[in-house]
């Protein structure tokens, strides 16, 4: 398992750098309000449809939710990418025996107030059509290992062009409330329901 890294340095870089590629990427960057508990730390769980969606987010948790940030990524995309362990990136690999340690890691992270802990509970790049967002067992392990002291945040990132040459990226957010007693599949059906609201009103967007 590769964990976060301290590096200030390195660390402001990039989240410099993120930012200037999303605003010359992008023709535009929005979100919808919600509220964040100062006093929790946030479950962010996200669709994967790109290679723009950790550095998506980042940037959203930089200007807008402002907590520790922290991602799930596979051990590969750990290794190739090295730069990624400085701006929160840990790692987690299947059908290792370090699997559990990440997913440990994961829960024992939302027991801290500052944080925020990126998951893709797809597990992996799917399409931007998809119209159902699968979700991985693993989720259930990280809830689990924690205290259950975190707030829950969907988001939904839908993106169009319109009429411009560059596409615009819209991010939906959903703060969502768990039961006492609540099973993965409980936490599936809550963000698809998301999901697909999101997608409506973005459909209904007029340019």
């Amino acid at each position: 398992m590769i964990k976060p890294r301290s590096n200030q340095i390195i660390h402001q870089f990039f989240s410099w750098y993120i930012s200037r590629i999303i605003k010359g990427d992008f023709d535009r960057f929005e979100y919808n309000s919600i509220e964040i508990a100062e006093d929790k730390a946030v479950l962010l769980l996200a669709n994967h449809f790109s290679w723009w969606d950790g550095f998506l987010l980042f940037h959203l948790n930089k200007i807008y939710i402002k907590k520790n940030f922290h991602v799930m990524i596979l051990q590969d995309t750990a290794e190739k990418v090295k730069f990624l362990k400085y701006l929160g990136a840990f790692s987690i690999q299947r059908n290792a025996k370090s699997l559990m340690e990440s997913l440990q890691y994961a829960g024992e992270l939302l027991d801290h107030p500052e944080n925020l802990v990126l998951i893709f509970p797809q597990g992996e790049l799917y399409s931007s059509h998809s119209t159902t967002i699968q979700f991985e067992k693993g989720l259930s392990r990280i809830i689990a290992a924690s205290k259950k002291q975190f707030q829950y945040v969907f988001a939904a990132v839908l993106t169009d062009y319109f009429d411009r040459r560059k596409p615009s990226v819209k991010v939906y957010l959903e703060q969502w409330v768990a039961q006492e007693y609540n099973t993965l599949q409980v936490i599936k059906n809550a963000y698809n329901k998301h999901y697909e609201r999101s997608i409506k009103q973005q459909t209904e967007v007029k340019v």
